[in-house]
Parts: structure tokens; C-alpha cells; sequence
């Protein structure tokens, strides 16, 4: 009996104690669990983590990309700015230093015109004190206009009361063209128009005289007087034809007979022209107006039926 009650106890302690190990499994085995979670949460954030970064430098990149596209674009301009700068500079002083040699030009030419009124006023001087050192006996024996001793009319004075012969000469005829060319250059076209008409009258015969015949009627030209023109390159074809102006007075003429609208004159000068100058650069020209008019270079050939 007592050995009954023995085992009855021992089994009523085992079966408390039983239960023990099985709770505290189920226990252990959450707590894994948890963990596990709690690590797979830990790689998700480092990996969200690690791709947050990834876009981040991919981004950053990008923007250093741009940023450093747009410093080569400012580097560019402002290299392109200076150039620019430097370029209006030279311009600036490329213009100044024109405007500066045209005022010493423009000094140098009224000191030219300057010296040759000074030796005109100078032969002015020296034949006024010729006339006045002349003897009493060379003054004329009866007033002009009336009968002299021998019974004939005594000679008129000249119109400006000078005596004849004692005109004011003109200054030299180099010098006198040389002032024309300068003043046609600089477009005073009324100052040399005047310049070369006095040298044509003073040297009619001078080697200069047919390009200042040119010269007068390409100032004509100039002026729109191509009348006045035609008459001034027709005395070079007159009086000097065989001078090195001929050629370029016969093209000229032609085209200001152009200008007038005396096409046919034009034509027969254009194709003269071409006739007595063949191989001349003004021939060529004549050439290229003719065609540019639809016109033949020789006349067409009457026909024997005509």
C-alpha cells in the first residue's frame, strides 16, 4: 500500500513536470522567428538604403555632368566675347588711323594748293614790277584807237589793261595736274574741273593735255552732265588720237552715250572700239557691254537681196 502511494506521487510530479519543456520550446521558437523578421527587415532597409544611394550618385553625377557642360559653354563665350572685343578694338583703331591719315592728307593737299597760290602771287608780283621798271619810252607814242605819226591806228590794250605779252603766266603744267588729280581723287570735282581747264589752256600742246581732257569728262560724268561728258572724251578721240587716253575715252563715251540713251551712237562706239583696240582691256569691256545688250560684236552682213 505504501508502494501504491509512492508511484502515484511520482507519477502525479511527472506529470507536472511534463508541460515545463514544451512552453518554453514554443517560446524559443517565436523568439527565432522574431528575429528573423526583424533581420529580413534589416535587408530590406540596407537595401533600400543601398539603392537610395545609387540613384543619389547617378543624380549627382549628372548634375556635375551639366555643370560642367555649362562651364565649357561660359568658358567658350567669354573666350568668343574677348575675341570679339579685341576684333572692335582693331576696328576701332583701324578707323581711327584712316581718319587720322585723311586729315593729314587733307593738310598735306591745302598745303600744296597753299604753295602753288604762293608762286602765282609771286610771278603776279614779278611782272607787276616788270611792268612798272619799264622806261617811259616803251609806253605807246599815240592813245589806242587814234591815228598815230605815220598815219595808222595805234593798237588796242589788251581788255584787262595789261600790257600784251605780259599775261600772269600759269604755275607749271606737272604741277597744275598733279593739284587736279588730287583734287578729282578727293571728289572736289568743281576745284579740279577748274585746274585742268586752265592747264588746257595754258599747255594745249603738253602730253598731259588729253588726260586732262579725260579727266574733265569723267568729272562731267560724275556730275550727270553726260552731254558734257561725250564732249570731253570726243576731243581726246580728236585731237589726240593716238595718245595711251584714246582707248579708255572711246569705252567711256560709249557709256555715257549709254547714260543719254543713244544706244545706236553706243553701239558704233563700242564696236569701233573693239575694231581699232582688239586685244586692249577696254575692248573687252566694249565686248561685255554689247553682249549685255543682246547685240552683235560685228554688225550683221546686208544680204545681196536686200
Amino acid at each position: 500500500m505504501k508502494k501504491t502511494s509512492l508511484a502515484l506521487s511520482a507519477a502525479v510530479a511527472l506529470a507536472l513536470l511534463l508541460p515545463a519543456p514544451r512552453a518554453h520550446a514554443a517560446s524559443t521558437k517565436d523568439e527565432i522567428i522574431q528575429l528573423q523578421t526583424q533581420v529580413q527587415q534589416m535587408q530590406d532597409q540596407l537595401q533600400h538604403l543601398q539603392d537610395s544611394q545609387a540613384a543619389s550618385m547617378a543624380v549627382l553625377q549628372h548634375t556635375i555632368q551639366m555643370t560642367s557642360d555649362n562651364v565649357n559653354k561660359l568658358t567658350i563665350a567669354v573666350n568668343g566675347l574677348q575675341q570679339q572685343l579685341t576684333s572692335d578694338n582693331q576696328n576701332a583703331n583701324s578707323q581711327l588711323s584712316g581718319q587720322v591719315q585723311n586729315l593729314n592728307d587733307s593738310v598735306d593737299e591745302v598745303k600744296t594748293r597753299l604753295d602753288q597760290i604762293n608762286k602765282t602771287l609771286q610771278a603776279l608780283q614779278s611782272q607787276l614790277q616788270n611792268v612798272q621798271a619799264q622806261p617811259a619810252s616803251q609806253t605807246p607814242a599815240c592813245p589806242p584807237g587814234q591815228l598815230g605819226p605815220n598815219g595808222q591806228l595805234c593798237p588796242a590794250q589788251p581788255a584787262n589793261g595789261a600790257p600784251a605779252g605780259n599775261a600772269p603766266s600759269a604755275p607749271p603744267a606737272d604741277q597744275l595736274y598733279q593739284s587736279a588729280v588730287t583734287d578729282y581723287n578727293s571728289a572736289h570735282y568743281n576745284v579740279a574741273a577748274g585746274e585742268f581747264q586752265q592747264l588746257l589752256q595754258a599747255y594745249p600742246q603738253n602730253n598731259l593735255a588729253p588726260s586732262a581732257y579725260f579727266y574733265l569728262g569723267e568729272i562731267a560724268f560724275h556730275q550727270g552732265d553726260f552731254t558734257g561728258a561725250i564732249n570731253n572724251y570726243q576731243q581726246v578721240l580728236t585731237q589726240y588720237s593716238g595718245s595711251a587716253q584714246a582707248p579708255s575715252a572711246q569705252l567711256r563715251k560709249g557709256e555715257a552715250e549709254l547714260r543719254a540713251n543713244q544706244r545706236d551712237k553706243a553701239i558704233h562706239d563700242f564696236r569701233d572700239l573693239i575694231n581699232r583696240y582688239p586685244q586692249s582691256p577696254e575692248a573687252e569691256q566694249a565686248r561685255s557691254h554689247l553682249n549685255g545688250m543682246g547685240v552683235r560684236i560685228t554688225p550683221r552682213k546686208p544680204s545681196a537681196y536686200n
